[in-house]
């Protein structure tokens, strides 16, 4: 038993390691491609809006958690703004599939929320976790995948859809 516990915790300290580590991306770089299932079970991909739509991609720490939920809730209240100016938005934390699904049909959430429960995704984009949580940033990814805007910060959660939909404007 003991054994056990040890072993769990070399892995998640490894994990938190490996992504405390990632180069986070940055303007002008390629956005990496993924395919991940959203709270609704639906296939997300980023190359479904190649050539389509912008695409809003924010990283957050934690479902239910007061700046996570506000973040979420600025981005549902907006997210007809975000249409209307040609972006879908997708968020992305370490929750698992149920805690999003709670999540989203809470807040009544419009968008789809990916799980990256074992960081992948989060480390491909540079996204670091402290304790096995995400920071919190949010890239904003033109039509031609290309990474336009990042914005990195745990607090001011509601600052990032703010410069976000400022900033698409200019695409």
């Amino acid at each position: 038993m003991r054994v056990m516990a040890v072993a769990t915790f070399v892995t998640m300290l490894m994990f938190a390691w490996s992504l405390a580590f990632a180069a986070l991306l940055k303007t002008g770089d390629k956005a990496p491609d993924f395919t991940l299932k959203d709270q609704n079970g639906k296939t997300v991909t980023l190359s479904q809006y190649a050539g389509k739509s912008n695409v809003i991609l924010y990283f957050y720490p934690k479902d239910f958690t007061k700046g996570c939920t506000a973040e979420a809730c600025s981005f549902r209240d907006n997210y007809e703004v975000f249409q209307k100016n040609g972006a879908v938005v997708i968020g992305v934390s370490f929750d698992n599939d149920a805690s999003h699904v709670k999540f989203s049909r809470a807040y009544h959430l419009p968008f789809s929320l990916i799980s990256d429960t074992k960081g992948v995704l989060g480390k491909e984009y540079g996204v670091s976790s402290k304790m096995g949580f995400s920071d919190r940033v949010t890239f904003v990814i033109d039509k031609k995948g290309v990474i336009k805007y990042v914005y990195e910060s745990l607090k001011d959660a509601t600052l990032h859809v703010e410069n976000a939909l400022k900033d698409l404007e200019k695409l």
